[in-house]
């Protein structure tokens, strides 16, 4: 074997086994698919476009929000399944790699159902693959994470999310904590892939200080006054 035949080999056994590390299974199962919301998800979205936005949800997450270019960055995760049951809410991340859908919910939304359902889906899987300090970040600010993600992926709803400066508390959560840290990012770039990174082991509210060279409370009040909040 030439040396540049070994290289090319060796190069291709590399990426043959970093595929595998990475390699990601989806399952998708309709267990409503009798109810009035089930038969609606079948109709409008179905379990092909479920599996092509997982797979691109997952690759927004990890490369974009993230920035988890290596897969030992990422949650070791080698499949992500999504259940449309009826229930009341909306959706819910479970366990470990689990993510249900209601079917009921589905049935009431009004509008582009297909755009409703992506902008949700980014936010559950932001649940998923998002580090949590082990179990010790606040719920407001891991809310605030996942509506980050589905803000940056443009599926923020035009009525009814946060404008920047809206809120009383830098982790009271879903949108208005997104705004925050959109902000963060702005002072400081990449400091929400940052900030997931630091939350792999542990939380502490010092890792703002840390990031930014700010406490959080300061940085709360410059984000208010900014926009005149």
């Amino acid at each position: 074997m030439t040396y540049n035949s070994f290289i090319l080999c060796t190069l291709l056994t590399f990426s043959i086994c970093l595929h595998g590390i990475s390699a990601m299974d989806y399952f998708v199962t309709n267990e409503a698919a009798s109810t009035p919301g089930g038969i609606r998800f079948d109709k409008e979205i179905g379990i092909p476009y479920t599996k092509q936005i997982m797979g691109t949800s997952i690759d927004f997450i990890w490369h974009t929000v993230f920035q988890q270019n290596s897969p030992y960055d990422q949650k070791p995760l080698d499949s992500v399944s999504v259940y449309i049951v009826e229930y009341e809410g909306v959706a819910v991340a479970w366990g470990n790699n689990n993510i249900n859908i209601s079917s009921i919910f589905l049935q009431g939304a009004e509008g582009d159902l297909k755009w409703i359902f992506t902008s949700v889906f980014y936010h559950e899987m932001t649940h998923v693959f998002q580090w949590n300090g082990e179990g010790h970040a606040p719920s407001g600010l891991m809310e605030g994470v996942a509506d980050y993600t589905k803000l940056k992926a443009g599926y923020a709803q035009d009525q009814g999310f946060a404008k920047p400066g809206q809120g009383d508390s830098w982790d009271q959560g879903y949108d208005v904590t997104a705004r925050f840290l959109e902000y963060c990012d702005e002072i400081v770039p990449g400091f929400v892939a940052s900030l997931n990174k630091l939350m792999r082991f542990d939380f502490d509210v010092k890792f703002f200080e840390y990031l930014t060279e700010k406490p959080v409370d300061q940085l709360w009040m410059e984000y208010k006054a900014k926009y005149g909040q």
